[in-house]
């Protein structure tokens, strides 16, 4: 009668992938996946629900970082092709808290501070305004400025031409403007050779700038030369802001003495600014920003482990008969614990490969319609997968643990 039964037990142990005789049976790596991978295979849109959560989590967390990663690229190239090499220097306050003037003469003085590369200029036209045509109310200014500009400037503050040309020797005397992009935008000029109403007489559109993110105070900006701004619009010839581009490696003398140079007679009324620390100061805050939202992304991959727990204690709960049949040809408390684990991690895998698809999707998607590079970090991507492999062996411990502990004959008479 044992022989028989014995023998029983042997050709169901063979048909369930255990052993013929009476030592526990070993499972394989590939056992172990087969296994696992059944039991999530037997309920699919459950797995699916779970691993979307995980998925969901981690591309929160891959979009952050990829476009974080992405904006901090831009900027980069930003400052490679303009330079993190340019000051500006502007007039400050007086002892009485009024507007200070710069020396019309400061310009060429601070072209010849030993290291200064070029300096150029900007005179802020008070009282003037442009407008589409004579007919528009003087007070509907669209915010754009009027300035006078050196021909020099595009050479100095890294200023390119969207449309048309810049101000030449020509030019710079008689009626004619070059608008940045936002001026021109807010004007309704889209190329050059259109005529403006500016300071009470047409002025012809000679071109328009591209967006700079050094000088952004450009961008709405119009700019006249500077002998046209002196014979047709009363400048007077002071600078309102100085650009400075410094010799690689030069630029902390320069700006040491360039309040001094500047404004020899009152230093303290100059102000030195460098506009690359703004947008390294800017960088600093998406950082901030960025950390806040891996926070929320962690709360979402947090909620998607719970998920996978559920899934994996109600799975327990639904396949008692399985496990005990399972405990009854031989199969030992850790390989239980083994299987439900490899579940666990499955579904966690599945959902963090998942996430870090979606999240280079989104990367990727979102960095093209800004015009950057898109830019996603190894480590993110290994981080990601990673972390949900730490979630499902977390979420998946308790139910395989419960697993093992199942007895054998109440496991195979549950319902």
């Amino acid at each position: 009668m044992r022989a028989r039964v014995m023998r029983g037990r042997a050709v169901i142990g063979r048909a369930l992938g255990g052993r013929a005789d009476d030592a526990p049976p070993r499972l394989g790596p590939a056992d172990v996946l087969r296994t696992g991978a059944a039991g999530l295979r037997s309920r699919p849109l459950r797995v699916f629900l779970s691993a979307f959560g995980i998925a969901i989590g981690i591309a929160a967390m891959i979009g952050v970082v990829g476009v974080s990663a992405s904006s901090r690229a831009q900027l980069q190239e930003t400052l490679d092709r303009l330079g993190t090499n340019l000051l500006t220097v502007g007039p400050g306050r007086d002892f009485f808290g009024d507007d200070a003037k710069l020396p019309a003469e400061s310009v060429g003085m601070v072209a010849r501070i030993a290291g200064v590369e070029s300096a150029s200029a900007t005179g802020r036209l008070e009282g003037v305004n442009v407008f589409r045509n004579d007919r528009v109310p003087e007070a509907e200014t669209g915010g754009i400025t009027v300035s006078a500009a050196r021909l020099d400037l595009p050479r100095t503050a890294g200023l390119d031409l969207a449309a048309g040309t810049w101000l030449n020797a020509g030019t710079a005397r008689y009626p004619a403007v070059v608008l940045g992009t936002d001026a021109a935008a807010r004007l309704g000029v889209f190329g050059p050779n259109t005529q403006v109403w500016l300071g009470s007489r047409w002025f012809t559109v000679v071109g328009i700038l591209e967006p700079n993110r050094l000088v952004p105070e450009l961008d709405a900006a119009a700019l006249v030369g500077w002998e046209a701004a002196r014979s047709h619009l009363g400048f007077d010839g002071h600078p309102t802001m100085i650009y400075t581009r410094a010799g690689k490696g030069r630029v902390d003398d320069v700006r040491e003495v360039l309040a001094a140079t500047a404004g020899p007679e009152a230093p303290n009324e100059v102000e030195v600014s460098r506009p690359s620390d703004a947008l390294a100061a800017q960088n600093a805050a998406d950082r901030t920003f960025t950390g806040l939202l891996l926070g929320l992304g962690g709360v979402a991959l947090l909620v998607g482990g719970v998920g996978v727990a559920n899934t994996m204690v109600i799975s327990v709960l639904e396949r008692r008969a399985e496990i005990g049949l399972r405990r009854s040809l031989g199969a030992t408390r850790g390989q239980i614990r083994l299987q439900f684990l490899t579940e666990s991690q499955l579904l966690a895998a599945l959902g963090g490969v998942g996430g870090v698809v979606l999240g280079i999707a989104v990367t990727a998607v979102f960095a093209v319609s800004q015009g950057w590079p898109a830019v996603v970090p190894p480590w993110a991507m290994a981080g990601g997968v990673l972390a949900t492999l730490l979630i499902g062996a977390v979420a998946g411990l308790y139910p395989a643990v419960r697993a093992a502990r199942l007895p054998p004959t109440d496991a195979l008479a549950a319902p």
